[in-house]
């Protein structure tokens, strides 16, 4: 009892602060997405990808979320675009709190209509988590199974959007995209799904647009 009571509080108050944080990203005319994944799954080539499709379109900034090293960050600012690495250390996740110290730099910074917040690779954690974004985005792979969904309903549920990556692999797996799509969508029958490959650059197009389209409403 005591633990969930503990536990009541702690998400009270970081749901409190992300109202803050989405309510300041609004004011400035922000949009800003929260991905979210297992390791391995790809986001970070995704938003080096998105990158090169929006950066003359559209003022980007990254928050890159980490338990440790700034390896990510290193290669998304090799893209030209602002980012901001916060190391959580041995917390497996981004909160209310630590994004709500990064917004400061990001407001600072000239024309941002889109901020993506990379999480750290973690299905469970994050997904309970509010960090005052305006989209949840959920990420996986076909090198992981297409019950994820299933198994991870949470963060599914929690998404708007879904990222399907490496379908270039798909021939070298059993993954099956369709059932895939079928398991994310009993979870949650309002999510945006998206097939795509950073490799050959399959659905790329798509999901700029997308965020483009968000981006400058």
């Amino acid at each position: 009892m005591h633990d969930i009571a503990l536990d009541e509080k702690i998400l009270a108050k970081n749901d409190a602060l992300a109202r803050e944080n989405r309510e300041a990203l609004k004011r400035h005319g922000i949009f800003s997405i929260n991905m979210v994944s297992s390791p391995g799954s790809g986001k970070t080539t995704i938003i080096e990808k998105t990158a090169e499709r929006l950066r003359n379109r559209v003022g980007m900034a990254v928050i890159e979320g980490d338990m440790q090293t700034d390896l990510d960050a290193q290669r998304i600012a090799r893209c030209r675009i602002p980012v901001r690495q916060i190391t959580t250390g041995r917390a497996c996740h981004l909160d209310a709190h630590m994004v709500h110290h990064a917004l400061p730099w990001v407001f600072g910074l000239e024309n941002v209509r889109l901020l993506i917040i990379e999480n750290v690779g973690n299905m469970v954690c994050p997904a309970e988590y509010d960090l005052g974004e305006e989209m949840k985005v959920a990420v996986m792979s076909v090198t992981e199974g297409d019950d994820k969904p299933l198994k991870y309903p949470a963060l599914f549920h929690a998404a708007k959007a879904l990222l399907i990556n490496k379908t270039d692999l798909v021939r070298f797996t059993d993954f099956d995209l369709r059932r895939a799509e079928e398991n994310a969508l009993k979870v949650n029958p309002r999510l945006t799904v998206f097939t795509m490959s950073c490799t050959d650059g399959t659905g790329l197009g798509e999901w700029a647009a997308f965020l483009a389209a968000h981006s400058v409403q």
